[in-house]
């Protein structure tokens, strides 16, 4: 039976020019599918940005997804989502803990979270409420310091042992996103490989569909 497969873009951690970052943004948005993007500014040992430069992108890229029907998630702050009118929030083990930001941003927010390469951690995630859960790193990746590597069975066994959609995160590219298809993830976040792409983050999301679609 087909699997559905969606791509979820990360944005990278520093955004220098947001004006044409923007641009940048809503050329992946019109090339095909996308189905939301999560705003993560973050140095690549987790030093966030100032809540400033996070609400200045936020109104910026949330404009953007809402005009075209995506998701718009921030990264590890519920009372900066509520405060800008995310569509919720993506949390890791060390962030705000799932309680306290469904408390924040109430029953109707997505909330996500990142379960590392751990079933026990994803199923406690999923049985406290959580929209989805993120397992990774699958491959070496630029954009953090990942503390765990993820097998892809860990989708495969997610998708047979449970209903809650799974994110695979973690170096993810065109050439090797099939494997996690295949393997039943939900979504495949991304972000250097769509922003950094040598044609333009358009052209990525192009190819990853092409991916996707030929998995």
């Amino acid at each position: 039976m087909p699997h559905d497969c969606r791509l979820y873009l990360i944005t990278p951690p520093h955004i220098d020019d947001l004006s044409s970052f923007k641009d940048q943004v809503a050329a992946a948005l019109d090339a095909g599918d996308v189905a939301c993007v999560q705003l993560r500014l973050k140095d690549k040992d987790g030093t966030p940005a100032d809540d400033g430069e996070i609400l200045r992108a936020a109104e910026a890229i949330g404009a953007l997804t809402h005009d075209r029907d995506t998701e718009f998630l921030i990264n590890d702050r519920p009372d900066l989502a509520l405060r800008i009118g995310a569509d919720g929030v993506h949390i890791g083990q060390e962030d705000a803990p799932y309680d306290n930001a469904r408390a924040i941003l109430g029953d109707d927010a997505t909330i996500g979270v990142t379960c590392h390469n751990s079933k026990h951690l994803g199923l406690l995630a999923g049985e406290a409420g959580a929209d989805y859960v993120a397992f990774g790193a699958f491959f070496p990746t630029q954009t953090k310091d990942a503390p765990t590597q993820a097998d892809p069975e860990i989708l495969r066994w997610w998708n047979f042992a449970t209903t809650v959609p799974s994110v695979a995160i973690g170096g993810i590219t065109p050439a090797n996103c099939g494997v996690l298809v295949r393997a039943r993830a939900d979504f495949l976040a991304v972000s250097n490989a769509v922003w950094t792409h040598e044609e333009g983050p358009a052209a990525a999301v192009r190819a990853f569909l092409t991916e996707i679609n030929n998995a």
